[in-house]
């Protein structure tokens, strides 16, 4: 029998995710299809990687590819009321309109759009057919942690005109969520409960934040951030990111050709598969909910996403280098909106997980 704060927590994350369409329709599917990584694609050899035609794609997992040959787009719809969107030469495809960021550009090949095979397996597949590798998913989250980005001599990004630094508002919003999660029977942990941090060096200090999650054996790990830009682009650049941690050999979002650490496995890398579902929840929750402009779900190897031993997620919740977005920060209704959207994002990450692997007793 599960105990009853794992009931209270699955019907907490059942009831706000709403069981709608989506990822968590996925857990109908079969369970016996192969996964994307054991099927024989069909490829090409493009810009010396491997390619995958998405009508091939559409035809094997049963979905309904619409061409659109004027503008280079291709919409992949599936029996579970989901649509996503790909455009040539585009680095991002658009699941029931979020914004999702792949590591290769879309190609225009034969008449049709390819992705790359590793875009594929990591980030698409996993997205319309999770419950095809439910066993690779954790159990669903009960401890979280907590990260307040930066802290004490660090105070990360700010904003003059409003008198913001990131170090604040981070804090604040952790301590609003932290309410929040707590009433609906998550444990929480907090890396920092005031102005202070682990270590003024910041490999050190990123190290010991994932080392505390780690310690704690976290089911769940949150880092919350604001972001900002150069101030010639200030005015232009504002929204809402959301980053995990960057597949093996898979290019970062950020970046447009392989590093040192491209071909590196990390410890946080066994949980790609959580990662691709948690990322999507949680994106999807912040920009609806923030009414936010959706700047995409990345990924990233952040030092403090590379060493976790559990799902985790980097938001960056929005641009301080935007006096209007800072405006909005500056209040404290909307950083409680934001804590509410990422809660949000894990009931419903909670509630995915929760439909594929039962919940077990104490």
């Amino acid at each position: 029998m599960a105990s009853v704060r794992s009931l209270g927590i699955l019907t907490a994350a059942i009831a706000a995710a709403g069981w709608g369409g989506d990822l968590c329709a996925q857990v109908r599917a079969d369970p016996t299809r192969p996964p994307a990584a054991q099927i024989a694609w069909g490829m090409a050899r493009i810009r010396n990687l491997d390619f995958v035609d998405l009508r091939d794609v559409a035809e094997k997992f049963g979905a309904q590819a619409t061409w659109d040959a004027p503008k280079q787009k291709l919409i992949l719809s599936t029996g579970e009321n989901q649509q996503i969107v790909f455009e040539a030469d585009g680095r991002d495809c658009f699941l029931n309109g979020v914004r999702i960021f792949l590591s290769e550009r879309v190609t225009a090949h034969r008449g049709s759009l390819w992705v790359s095979r590793l875009d594929l397996i990591k980030t698409i597949a996993p997205l319309l057919r999770p419950a095809e590798q439910a066993l690779q998913l954790p159990m669903p989250p009960r401890l979280i942690v907590l990260d307040a980005g930066h802290g004490g001599t660090d105070p990360g990004k700010s904003n003059a005109k409003h008198q913001l630094a990131e170090k604040d508002m981070t804090l604040d919003v952790a301590l609003r969520l932290q309410k929040l999660l707590e009433a609906r029977g998550y444990r929480v942990l907090l890396t920092r409960k005031d102005d202070t941090r682990f270590a003024n060096n910041p490999l050190i200090d990123l190290q010991r934040r994932a080392d505390f999650s780690n310690q704690a054996v976290a089911d769940l790990f949150l880092s919350i951030h604001f972001n900002a830009v150069d101030p010639k682009d200030a005015a232009r650049v504002m929204g809402s990111e959301t980053y995990v941690l960057t597949p093996q050999s898979m290019l970062s979002t950020s970046d447009d050709k392989k590093d040192a650490m491209t071909d590196v496995t990390f410890p946080g890398n066994r949980n790609d598969l959580a990662n691709v579902i948690l990322g999507y929840h949680l994106h999807r929750q912040i920009v609806t909910g923030l009414k936010t402009s959706d700047r995409g779900y990345k990924r990233a190897r952040f030092a403090v996403l590379r060493f976790l031993d559990c799902p985790a997620a980097l938001i960056e919740a929005a641009y301080l280098s935007n006096d209007a977005e800072a405006a909005r920060v500056a209040t404290p209704e909307f950083r409680q909106r934001i804590a509410e959207a990422i809660a949000r994002g894990v009931d419903s990450y909670t509630a995915a997980v929760a439909a594929m692997r039962p919940v077990v007793a104490n």
